[in-house]
């Protein structure tokens, strides 16, 4: 089956943010995710804010930009809320975006090599592993956390096909990037699949959702923003029933979830949660 989740953007107030993490697991959606958008919501912040409001729900962060967190205190962040919430965490780390990267002086030069340090030397740490250390960019001496979180799930996150094979073979699930049409979707699924290190590797992918008076309208302004010129395979709209159209079309690409993405100007982010729950209800 293929799981029905949201996002919540960072477009959206923050001080919203509890109201509709509550709807969501209310109506049974099966994941919420969010973003770590420089200079935006605080992932781990409103990660946790998410996971001690709601009860069933998995939450997602997608995705931690190894270049701004230090591997040691991320890995004691995400075992913390492991250890919190058990097997409702599902957390991802990819090279952040790299104009901000370079804003906030932590831009490197090789983003691959970071993001093969890193999430080596995180993934060890949450096993429970003592790190030692000493790479181009990644340096602990001894490293071992007092409360890891060995079983719990690692994501990684990003565009192009490099980057792509390295999440598939190095973690357990991949997230994919918004706004992806259908032939990039459709190739991104072939990468992961030919590179993942297990049949049950999980691949997350957005997609563009409105519904209601307008949702056309707004699902073409926001396509713009995104810097495409048609919605024609990036976006649906309609009701629950269209939804799980779209829903049970991507699932035979490969995708085991599809997270609803908002447009900026959703104007009531509670009624397509509304929706989005009957069509995770008709999915099961």
């Amino acid at each position: 089956m293929t799981r029905l989740g949201i996002v919540f953007t960072p477009a959206h107030d923050p001080a919203r943010l509890i109201a509709a993490a509550r709807a969501a697991d209310a109506a049974g959606l099966h994941e919420f995710w969010l973003w770590e958008d420089c200079f935006s919501h605080g992932g781990l912040t409103t990660a946790a804010t998410v996971l001690a409001s709601t009860e069933h729900i998995q939450v997602g962060l997608g995705l931690m930009p190894a270049p701004l967190r230090n591997v040691a205190l991320c890995a004691m962040e995400v075992a913390s809320l492991h250890r919190l919430f058990p097997g409702r965490f599902l957390a991802g780390a990819g090279h952040g975006v790299q104009h901000w990267m370079r804003q906030v002086g932590a831009r490197v030069a090789s983003p691959m090599t970071l993001l093969d340090e890193y999430s080596t030397a995180l993934q060890a740490l949450l096993r429970g592993e003592e790190v030692t250390v000493d790479g181009r960019y990644v340096s602990l001496d001894a490293v071992r956390l007092q409360w890891p979180a060995p079983d719990e799930p690692f994501f990684l996150g990003g565009t192009g096909p490099k980057t792509l094979r390295y999440a598939a073979s190095h973690s357990d699930g991949t997230l994919f990037a918004a706004a992806m049409s259908d032939d990039e979707l459709t190739a991104s699924c072939a990468e992961v699949i030919a590179a993942r290190r297990s049949a049950d590797h999980r691949i997350i992918a957005p997609r563009l959702v409105a519904v209601g008076a307008g949702a056309d309208d707004r699902i073409r302004d926001e396509v713009g923003r995104w810097g495409k010129t048609d919605a024609s395979g990036l976006a649906v709209t309609g009701g629950a029933a269209e939804v799980a159209d779209e829903v049970a079309r991507l699932g035979h690409l490969g995708i085991t979830s599809v997270v609803a993405h908002p447009t900026d100007d959703e104007p009531d982010l509670e009624g397509l949660i509304e929706v989005l729950g009957r069509t995770a209800a008709a999915l099961r």
